[in-house]
């Protein structure tokens, strides 16, 4: 087990956990307002958990052993499920989230090498550029009340503006916000019907999702079309360029129109929000834990965090990466990951017939009581390189197998020297003290708007 290295900080809170498992109808409820809720307290003690819905057989599964069955001992078994094809089509298109198969594979081989290790120092010199950017800004409003995750959405978006297209967001980032709070608040939320039936037969939720889908990626392809227009350098200089440039190394096949747009529509989803949300949580985290934020400003002020020098101080921001991770353990973006079984399987001690539901779940393995010690305790002390690594399949932020994210070291990349560089210039501080409770939808978002003062440091 990890942890109980040193006298807890805090412990977050976190939203009320049923000593019983949930009716159908309590359950129905806490999957379309919050799926942290729908788990028993016994998820967080025992290897699995089985229940029945709607004659469907749905399993939690926490063993250590069955999860690696299913993601990596034969993931060919296992696919996504309908709702979550239902929910996540409309706003990534058939990009490298969704696809199966063939076509992921021919996506991932295409994509992968542009994300990979020696596109880094590149990504990492417009992360800390656009950070300096929304630092002077932030600087503007220092010790006046903002709302953090505002803050936080917007500084993703304006990195993967400049990561992917070399370009402002400032004409894009509102509607593009706008549109992503539009799809949380009206179609990300599952339905009865998204949940019992095959993606192929449409439900009438499905008919809004089209149109937004119109909308959105009608705004994809507007900025694609302003991009194009820009003809190729010679030296990549985004992830664009590497996206239009990258070929199937095994067919020489490149994207093609809709393809490139639907793996951009993808890593803008992917790589944007889910980060702001992690920066959200670590900035909460710090403003609770006053001593470990100085820590981490400390080691700021040791680093020099230049954007020609961004990837290499990675190496010495070791304190931040902590925090970064134990802020992923405790409120993982992607909070629980869904697999349908083909043909029947056995995971671990478990039988799984055609059709059952297996649930992966980082949220309760993050804090599963057999794996870490005092695991709803904030210790980023954990993390670091004198402690023992985490199981594999006990800290799984990113998935595992051959579907891990592909963008994993990009977003770390992020999070931490955004981290770095904003609690290395300001403390942070909240406004009031009003509990934070994690509300999981597409992604873990706040409760309600946390608004935190941000007071330059001397």
């Amino acid at each position: 087990m990890i942890g109980g290295m040193s006298a807890p900080l805090f412990r977050p809170p976190v939203p009320p956990i049923s000593d019983a498992p949930l009716s159908v109808r309590a359950f129905l409820r806490a999957v379309r307002t919050n799926a942290l809720t729908m788990w028993p307290s016994a998820a967080y003690r025992q290897d699995s958990i089985t229940r029945t819905f709607f004659n469907r057989t749905t399993v939690l599964m926490n063993e250590p052993e069955g999860i690696h069955h299913v993601l990596v001992g034969n993931p060919g078994n296992f696919r996504r499920s309908p709702a979550s094809i239902r929910i996540l089509r409309p706003i990534t298109g058939e990009g490298l989230l969704l696809s199966d198969g063939e076509p992921w594979k021919l996506q991932r081989r295409t994509i992968a090498p542009a994300l990979g290790p020696r596109v880094m120092p590149m990504l990492a010199s417009h992360i800390v550029t656009t950070t300096r950017q929304a630092t002077a800004r932030l600087d503007a409003e220092s010790e006046q009340p903002i709302d953090l995750l505002a803050a936080m959405q917007r500084l993703a978006l304006d990195i993967a503006g400049r990561t992917m297209f070399s370009m402002e967001m400032d004409r894009y980032g509102a509607p593009m916000r706008r549109m992503m709070t539009e799809f949380a608040a009206t179609y990300a939320r599952p339905h009865l019907l998204d949940m019992i039936l095959p993606p192929s037969i449409p439900t009438w939720h499905d008919f809004g999702r089209m149109r937004f889908k119109r909308r959105w990626m009608g705004l994809i392809e507007a900025i694609l079309t302003e991009r194009l227009a820009v003809p190729p350098p010679e030296t990549p200089r985004d992830l664009f360029d590497l996206l239009r440039a990258a070929r199937d190394p095994e067919t020489g096949a490149g994207f093609s129109a809709v393809q490139l747009r639907d793996q951009v529509a993808t890593l803008i989803l992917a790589g944007h929000e889910t980060t702001a949300v992690t920066l959200f949580w670590a900035m909460i985290l710090l403003a609770e834990a006053p001593e470990e934020q100085q820590r981490v400003a400390a080691e700021s002020a040791r680093v020099p965090i230049e954007p020609e020098t961004a990837h290499a101080a990675m190496a010495d921001l070791v304190r931040t990466r902590a925090v970064v991770n134990e802020t992923l353990r405790l409120y993982p973006a992607a909070f629980t990951l869904v697999r349908e079984t083909l043909s029947r399987d056995r995971a671990g001690a478990v039988d799984l017939p055609p059709g059952t539901l297996v649930m992966i779940a980082p949220w309760v393995l993050h804090r599963h009581h057999a794996l870490w010690v005092d695991p709803d305790s904030f210790q980023a002390d954990r993390f670091m390189p004198d402690q023992p690594a985490p199981g594999r399949f006990a800290f799984m932020p990113f998935g595992a197998g051959p579907r891990i994210c592909v963008g994993a070291q990009f977003a770390m990349t992020e999070a931490v020297l955004v981290l770095a560089s904003l609690v290395g210039r300001f403390r942070i501080e909240r406004v009031d003290a009003r509990p934070v409770l994690p509300v999981a939808i597409v992604t873990t978002q706040p409760d309600h708007a946390a608004h935190v003062r941000l007071t330059a440091r001397r």
